[in-house]
């Protein structure tokens, strides 16, 4: 079985959910190497996530950000930890909620997803810099 890893770095991006699809799969050309297995896909930050979700609507990230702005407010007056700036917190809960890694299916050289699956980079705070992300795929 033949295994790869690599970190990419993701440019800055705005405060919310960013489909990065076209990104990942750029940095991965060994993907074509792989007949059948798996990729996993991690960020290596606790203030964005990771998540598969609609790739077609805009919209749809933007509901996203405004649903989790109302759930887990900035500015509570129950957070402690406050010294990064009022969004910081509520980036932490975010990126718990939604999680730092994704398991796909590589089948015939490609990620495998549904038609209208997209990896969004899911940005929490409002001013981020670069992400790094680490894939690593293993199969046949």
């Amino acid at each position: 079985m033949a295994s790869k890893q690599k970190e990419i770095s993701l440019s800055p991006k705005s405060r919310g959910f960013h489909l990065i699809t076209d990104e990942i799969i750029n940095n991965l050309p060994e993907i074509s190497d792989i007949n059948t297995g798996i990729a996993h896909i991690f960020i290596k930050h606790t203030s964005a996530s990771l998540t598969l979700n609609e790739n077609f609507d805009p919209d749809v990230r933007t509901d996203m950000e405004s649903h989790f702005n109302r759930i887990v407010p900035e500015n509570a007056s129950n957070y402690l930890h406050s010294a990064e700036g009022s969004d910081d917190m509520p980036a932490h809960i975010k990126a718990t909620i939604i999680g730092s890694s994704l398991t796909i299916p590589i089948t015939k050289g490609k990620l495998n997803l549904g038609t209208w699956q997209g990896i969004y980079l899911c940005e929490h705070r409002n001013r981020s810099g670069k992400r790094k992300i680490i894939i690593t795929i293993f199969g046949e």
